[in-house]
């Protein structure tokens, strides 16, 4: 009996350390901006200095919790793609894509270039050390191996190439990608990546060869101006973008694309209208619908008419043969951000920016509709985050 009970506590003790490997708390990463405000009269900036990082627990996932909070620079200037956890769950990366400047009584956002490397094993989660890359780092993606990540710079134009070994995360190389890259995904396969050049509107191929990533402009596709989400379907056969459009919040509608993943020439094939700003997506783990942050009006001074007071989490269907279809919404708060899936894809989760919420959403078929529960979040949920 005594052996048996020894037994069972080493079996205890080992699944407790093979969760604990495969990323068994079940984390999501939430970007706090403490210096940039949507107010009724229009945005405007504070100093540096009260920006965190959130650690949220969705164990339960219907009813998500706050689990830790560090003091961590990061930006709504920027898509709220920023930040990611390794696939094995024990890393954070976390960019902080500008800092601000005082001129008089005004503040102005100025590019900043660190990346944050956060323990998210230790007890509690730890800021491991700041490393600098590229100029104005915004979105970033990690590869499902864990060894290679790349981080999209809008002011650097670029896209820098980082190596993960355990908790060292090192900057390798640099690929100069010919305009603002504001977010960028990477192929589960590894051997491609996608990088969306916001300004020019237009979505980018990357070829990976261990560390080694080449960039042919000839290849870009056009998806549609202020382009910010950007993600491979889970079997890498396509790639999603959402376009916030040339001045969001503007009252017009605009899109998400869909693209060809594979072949020599990837191609646009397919858009579907969501409403105005979209801000970013998400794709469920079955690879069947994506979620979309819809920001509608509610980023514009109350007073242009254009103005609403909340946004959407807008549900589509990616149908087998390359379609997309508009299936459905649900209202969300004030000025959402990220947007992501609980692994099992039955939730979905929204920063509510102005509100200071995340939101939670149930997916039941082809819709998706408001649970009730907001968790209240100690700042303002810019970005949104968790494993690949």
């Amino acid at each position: 009996m005594r052996m048996r009970m020894i037994w069972l506590a080493a079996a205890l003790c080992l699944m407790g350390s093979m969760a604990l490997a495969d990323g068994g708390r079940p984390f999501l990463l939430v970007g706090l901006d403490g210096k940039t405000v949507f107010a009724p009269e229009g945005s405007k900036n504070g100093p540096d200095g009260h920006d965190a990082l959130a650690i949220v627990d969705i164990g339960d996932p219907a009813r998500p919790r706050l689990a830790h909070v560090l003091p961590l620079d990061n930006s709504v200037y920027g898509p709220p793609t920023n930040l990611q956890i390794t696939p094995d769950g024990r890393l954070g990366l976390l960019a902080s894509p500008v800092t601000m400047r005082q001129e008089g009584e005004a503040w102005y956002a100025q590019a900043d270039d660190r990346l944050h490397v956060v323990d998210l094993a230790a007890e509690p989660p730890r800021l491991v050390e700041t490393i600098r890359v590229g100029r104005q780092p915004s979105g970033l993606a990690i590869g499902r191996a864990g060894t290679l990540a790349l981080v999209a710079e809008r002011e650097g134009r670029s896209v820098t190439v980082l190596t993960i070994r355990g908790t060292e995360v090192r900057p390798v190389a640099s690929v100069d990608v010919g305009g603002e890259a504001a977010s960028i995904a990477i192929a589960p396969d590894g051997r491609r990546a996608f990088v969306a050049k916001n300004k020019a509107g237009t979505v980018g191929v990357l070829e990976i060869d261990g560390t080694q990533v080449t960039y042919d402009p000839a290849r870009d596709m056009p998806v549609g101006p202020g382009t910010y989400g950007l993600e491979v379907t889970p079997d890498g056969a396509f790639v999603l973008s959402g376009n916030a459009g040339a001045s969001p919040s503007d009252g017009h509608a605009d899109v998400v694309s869909l693209i060809r993943a594979t072949g020599a020439r990837p191609v646009v094939l397919d858009h579907v209208g969501v409403g105005d700003t979209a801000e970013t997506l998400a794709i469920a783990p079955d690879g069947r619908h994506a979620a979309v942050s819809v920001v509608k009006g509610a980023a514009a001074p109350h007073a242009s008419p254009s103005y609403t007071p909340g946004g959407a989490a807008v549900l589509v269907t990616i149908e087998p043969g390359g379609r997309l279809r508009y299936a459905s919404e649900a209202p969300a708060g004030a000025v959402t951000q990220g947007i992501v899936f609980d692994p099992s894809g039955r939730y979905v989760y929204i920063g509510n920016y102005s509100d200071r919420t995340l939101g939670v959403y149930a997916v039941e078929g082809d819709t998706i509709r408001e649970t009730g529960f907001r968790l209240d979040l100690p700042g303002r949920p810019a970005s949104l985050r968790g494993r690949p």
